[in-house]
């Protein structure tokens, strides 16, 4: 694996045009909306991609094949030089040949950790784990039913506001996903609910593009299972639906919270596919 030049990363937009899951987040890096890094087989020609976002996910995509490239991805994938600090959630183009490769390296690795005395792999930071991650399909006359049902939790429901940005803590907010609150408040949207004084519940474009918006959502755990994600959520799709934006929605099938989020929004699940967690 060849790291590519920030100038080069447009090498991997033609063929990413052709991978039919859910790539936003690689897009954003390619295209420079965010920081991240990218790894190809060869720097001139490149034919295989591993685009990672600076949030901790990745992509890997375009042909399999080269073994100078699979070695590195091995070496990568199982944190050989030490070089990754926090986890890593890796998923690949599933009409491509990567998944045998991964599922090998994964099989491999975790196997050398048991013969090294290790009695148990769960949740194992040295352990490579594979998941499921979920692609929905976005049906507007099923979010329409449903939002005529939703619950109305106390609070007021807000335009996501620079301080908000930079105050909230969680595993999945706005400023993980946005250079600063300057492009954020430029370039991105988000929906808080403020209840009892606090940001109960946030949901924003994790990423954006012309004609899609992807959806990200946290809240705060107080403040869980009274209806405040459904809220923001719905408020942030109503966004979309006014700008012509298709709502994206993706997690993992293994985050049930999320998974039946969605659900209750109007999405449907469509593509599942395997995601790894990578060894520290």
């Amino acid at each position: 694996m060849l790291e590519l030049e920030s100038k080069d990363y447009f090498k991997g937009l033609p063929l990413l045009d052709h991978v039919n899951i859910n790539t936003m987040f690689a897009r954003a890096v390619l295209e420079h909306l965010v920081p991240g890094s990218v790894y190809v087989d060869a720097v001139h020609n490149p034919r295989a991609f591993y685009v990672v976002h600076s949030y901790g996910m990745s992509l890997l995509f375009g042909e399999a094949g080269n073994e100078a490239f699979t070695r590195g991805l091995h070496d990568y994938m199982t944190n050989q030089a030490g070089m990754r600090q926090s986890a890593e959630w890796l998923q690949s183009d599933p009409a491509a040949e990567w998944t045998p490769i991964l599922d090998s390296i994964l099989s491999i690795h975790n196997s050398s950790l048991i013969n090294s005395g290790i009695s148990s792999l769960e949740n194992h930071s040295r352990a490579i784990e594979r998941n499921t991650r979920v692609n929905f399909c976005f049906n507007r006359e099923a979010y329409m039913d449903a939002k005529a049902q939703l619950p109305r939790p106390d609070g007021i429901i807000m335009r996501t506001t620079k301080e908000q940005f930079l105050a909230q803590s969680g595993a999945v907010v706005p400023r993980f996903f946005w250079r600063d609150e300057e492009h954020f408040a430029a370039e991105g949207i988000g929906y808080t609910l403020v209840s009892d004084g606090e940001a109960a519940a946030t949901s924003f474009a994790s990423c954006r593009t012309a004609g899609k918006l992807e959806i990200g959502i946290e809240t705060a755990e107080n403040h869980r299972g009274k209806g405040c994600a459904l809220a923001v959520c719905s408020a942030l799709i109503d966004y979309c639906l006014e700008h012509n934006l298709e709502p994206v929605w993706a997690c993992r099938l293994e985050n049930q919270g999320s998974y039946y989020l969605a659900q209750k929004l109007g999405f449907r699940p469509a593509v599942t596919l395997p995601y790894y967690r990578l060894a520290v």
